[in-house]
């Protein structure tokens, strides 16, 4: 797809009309794109790289004029309005993070006395008690980034310095943040990386990031910029599945869908189970498999006909594992990837669930890595590529095959499982008291994760490094999905 670029006229025009101040904030909010770029041009020529590089669109060019507060440039030079660049910030990932949004925000909610006192408390923290003198907060924040004092998922420090200079009001942001973090995590429009789940940088990467398709790209007036309201139903094929209508999936069949549970420990499948059913999914249980037998399972699960009478499917996976990988009960070997257990179910490979949901919540126990084999014995991640079911072939779809993905990973060292074998997984206990729940229930499943998130946090506030659990989330839903009780 040809990436829509803005004109050298249009950014010297820009820079022309902001203040140093301005500069220095949106070259912040930059910093993510190429951090090496940031710190070697000025803006002018940063922004033009970036755009020549792909890297910067004319939407993405607003959204820095947005936080910076020049509305009256996204008139007067970019042909858009407020309204219309908040529309799209409302529908489509963001160019700028909400971790840099955060700290300009906190930037201009202070004044020159209150950065001051901030930068003196930091003597206590920067080698040889550097001290931080006419420099502004962002000035500070990027020297705390640089030696690993404040981060995205690193704020605590942030938040005692606000509490020190009682600006609780700010330190309140920091934790309305934190909350919103623990949630769903977007990939802005330029990195294909996702920041961290709060507790551990995500090394999993969905292919379609957020579920944008081509159809549902905002359409660009001139010099790129959206003006006008994007529909938000994605039409698919004929003889498929009903039209998006609605901000929340279709949960109507009976029973809603197969929630298929391979337990290789043994603790968690009963009570997942009665959850469940409780909620009205069809459930398919196995216990203690083999790495090969877990692969048949999937595989099988993802043939079933039955896909296309339901509107959801849910898969709950617990085993050992590494960073990568799950072992099942035949530790050691060459491990199954955890990112190929979604393939199965994507829409080129089990086409019946195109457009429908698909809910990932995997549990892995982790070991040492040195004795595994680098590759694995499983090469095949689903049907082939030409497959035609029951009359429907993937290409006859518009939907992204990713799309429609919510991937929930817990991840906590083996020693727990060792310390008590009979004990159930945390994670997995307190997923199954939320979805029991009936507020919880009428709640949408992104939500009740950031309540998952928080008893998960407390948790690990409480314990020794090694018994903390940490949680990755990524999806690429569409739309809302509430597992209501009927």
């Amino acid at each position: 797809m040809t990436v829509c670029k803005t004109s050298a006229q249009v950014i010297h025009q820009i820079e022309e009309e902001l203040d140093e101040d301005e500069k220095k904030m949106i070259l912040f909010l930059c910093r993510d794109l190429d951090p090496d770029l940031v710190t070697k041009l000025d803006l002018r020529n940063l922004l033009c790289t970036l755009n020549e590089r792909g890297k910067l669109s004319p939407a993405g060019l607003a959204e820095l004029l947005y936080r910076a507060r020049r509305f009256d440039l996204l008139k007067k030079i970019m042909k858009t309005d407020r309204a219309s660049v908040e529309a799209s910030l409302a529908k489509f990932p963001q160019l700028v993070s909400d971790y840099r949004v955060l700290m300009t925000q906190l930037s201009e909610d202070m004044d020159k006395s209150e950065v001051t006192s901030f930068s003196f408390l930091l003597r206590d923290y920067m080698t040889g008690g550097k001290t931080h003198k006419n420099k502004t907060f962002l000035d500070v924040v990027i020297d705390l980034e640089k030696v690993n004092l404040i981060a995205p998922d690193k704020l605590d420090l942030l938040e005692k310095c606000l509490k020190n200079i009682h600006r609780m009001d700010l330190k309140k942001k920091i934790q309305t943040y934190k909350q919103s973090a623990l949630g769903a995590h977007y990939v802005n429009r330029i990195q294909a990386s996702l920041p961290s789940v709060g507790l551990m940088e995500s090394r999993y990467k969905l292919g379609l990031k957020n579920g944008m398709n081509k159809e549902e790209r905002p359409i660009f007036g001139q010099h790129g910029i959206s003006t006008e309201p994007v529909k938000t139903s994605i039409q698919e094929s004929e003889k498929s599945l009903p039209q998006v209508t609605s901000d929340i999936y279709r949960l109507q069949s009976q029973p809603l869908g197969i929630c298929l549970i391979i337990d290789c420990v043994g603790n968690d499948a009963d009570p997942l189970k009665d959850t469940f059913i409780s909620l009205g999914f069809e459930v398919q249980c196995s216990k203690y498999l083999s790495t090969e037998e877990i692969h048949k399972m999937l595989h099988q699960v993802a043939c079933l006909s039955k896909h296309k009478d339901y509107d959801i499917f849910v898969c709950i996976l617990i085993s050992c594992g590494d960073s990568e990988n799950i072992f099942g009960i035949n530790q050691p070997c060459s491990g199954f990837p955890l990112h190929r257990i979604r393939k199965f179910f994507t829409g080129d490979a089990c086409p019946l669930l195109l457009g429908k949901p698909k809910l990932f919540f995997i549990q892995n126990y982790l070991v040492a890595e040195d004795h595994m084999e680098q590759h694995s014995l499983l090469e095949v991640d689903g049907r082939s590529d030409n497959v035609t079911y029951n009359g429907w072939s993937p290409s006859s779809f518009t939907i992204h095959q990713e799309a429609d993905i919510f991937w929930s990973l817990c991840k906590v060292n083996v020693s727990v499982l060792e310390r008590s074998p009979c004990s159930p997984s945390l994670y997995l206990s307190c997923l199954s008291q939320l979805l029991r729940q009936p507020e919880e229930r009428r709640s949408s499943l992104l939500t009740l994760h950031i309540d998952l998130n928080n008893k998960i946090y407390d948790w690990n506030s409480r314990v020794a490094p090694e018994e903390q659990y940490s949680i990755i989330l990524e999806h690429t839903l569409r739309k809302k999905i509430v597992l209501s009780s009927r």
